[in-house]
């Protein structure tokens, strides 16, 4: 291990530093769109495996429940995998993970009753925890705090990019088995849906077992100068942190106040994003009375604002050191744009419009976002926190399409629905904006009582 009093080499860190940037951001990213798509294509599945007569009782309850209790395995697991990725290998848990749920996600294909369902989306939830908090404590392995909003962002697009790329490929395989197409091999479109996103999840496993490097220190691609100017800044930001908040367990952490917080914030924020996100294509649907390929078509649109407002969030975020309110604006934003969509109703371009802006404020504040645990945790007690804060907050992944799916079945209309997720989506601003403004106030009362004790010295 290097010194942290050692002179860095700034040529070599910027160089180590852009390295980094091309040899696994790429990498991550690929893997993330395809575990968005694994997780979140029944959206368009749907469609299909409402009018496939050999499916037993499955309506608008029995799918809002089956997308949700996904998010229950991920809890199950989400704590001791990120742990893992932190104390033993990011490399070969993350393909572990990737191996395992494009196994399952696979086998989404061959349900026929709701407790099939069930039971598999519940597996795939427990194969794929720890894929996204695993990351997130990855990359603060390699990447010092100037360039990890950054880094989150380009890894965190990924989600608006399989949205993007899923539905125009899903609705082609949709159409196998049905429309007088043949079935192939005795599987319809929705089943193919299934089969084939999960298998690029078992390539890419094996692909991140070769070519992922868990520190910089076992970095080959990088030259001697270059692992000692990475691991010498990032552990001069570990001991900095510590003599901050000084060494916190892991007990500690995830009992600690700003924890538990966040981590109510973020499960407010998800029940919005995947309420809206499960049932977007089944409000144009109803609401316009489309064709799914023309439903295909319109769900890309909005993914468009969110890659955009990523990036952008999450380069001015590293630009001005600022993460509260570039967390929480992007949230209140998307809040007034989803509370607002009901109206729109009747008006197709407006109705997208609305979802567009809404879904942008559902993933631009998360670069942000996930950069605040770190700003006062370091080491296993943060792993650990992102690990909690992403597996409590997820399951708000199984409120919202449940709450959609049940109030739907009730009301026979969405609008209550989607008002819910609005009101959630504040909930969580609020609560970010809070435990934000008060770290600020405690940190300029330290600083206070730190000058005037040296003044009195």
């Amino acid at each position: 291990m290097t010194s942290s009093t050692t002179q860095i080499n700034d040529a070599a860190l910027n160089s180590a530093r852009r390295k980094a940037y091309l040899h696994l951001v790429p990498l991550l990213f690929v893997c993330y769109v395809v575990a968005y798509i694994d997780r979140a294509n029944v959206a368009i599945a749907k469609l299909g495996m409402e009018k496939d007569v050999r499916l037993e009782n499955f309506n608008s309850d029995t799918f809002g429940y089956g997308m949700g209790i996904f998010f229950v395995g991920y809890l199950l697991l989400e704590i001791p995998g990120t742990l893992i990725v932190e104390r033993w290998s990011a490399r070969k848990w993350i393909s572990r993970i990737m191996i395992t749920w494009g196994i399952l996600a696979s086998l989404t294909a061959f349900v026929t009753k709701p407790w099939h369902f069930y039971t598999v989306r519940f597996l795939l939830g427990l194969g794929e925890a720890g894929f996204y908090p695993g990351v997130i404590v990855f990359l603060t392995h390699w990447f010092p705090k100037s360039d990890r909003t950054k880094a989150l962002a380009l890894f965190m697009i990924g989600s608006p990019i399989a949205q993007v790329v899923s539905p125009p490929l899903s609705e082609r395989l949709m159409r196998i088995g049905t429309n007088g197409n043949a079935a192939l091999f005795g599987l319809s479109g929705w089943q193919w849906v299934f089969m084939f996103w999960g298998l690029p999840a078992v390539i890419l496993g094996m692909i991140v077992l070769m070519k992922l490097v868990d520190k910089p220190r076992q970095a080959k691609w990088l030259t001697h100068e270059e692992r000692e100017a990475l691991e010498t800044a990032l552990e001069k930001e570990r001991n900095s942190q510590l003599e901050t908040t000084g060494h916190m367990t892991v007990m500690q952490a995830l009992s600690n106040p700003r924890v538990v917080i966040l981590a109510i914030a973020y499960f407010f924020v998800v029940t919005g994003n995947y309420g809206m996100e499960m049932y977007m294509p089944s409000i144009l649907e109803s609401w316009y009375n489309l064709k799914i390929k023309d439903v295909a078509f319109l769900v890309i649109i909005p993914p468009i604002g969110s890659l955009i407002g990523m990036i952008l969030v999450g380069w001015n975020s590293d630009r001005t050191h600022e993460r509260t309110f570039h967390a929480a604006l992007p949230i209140i934003i998307g809040s007034l744009a989803l509370f607002l969509t009901p109206f729109s109703h009747g008006n197709m371009t407006m109705t997208i419009i609305l979802f567009t802006i809404a879904m942008t404020g559902l993933k631009a504040y998360l670069p942000a976002f996930w950069s605040l645990p770190n700003q006062f945790l370091s080491a296993s007690a943060a792993a650990a926190s992102i690990g909690m804060i992403n597996s409590f907050g997820n399951l708000g992944g199984a409120v919202g399409p449940s709450v959609m799916g049940k109030v739907k079945e009730i009301t026979n209309d969405y609008n209550y629905g989607l008002w819910y997720l609005a009101v959630s989506m504040m909930i969580s601003a609020i609560i970010i904006i809070k435990i934000g403004t008060s770290a600020k106030a405690k940190a300029r009362n330290r600083a206070d009582a730190e000058q005037r004790k040296a003044e009195k010295a």
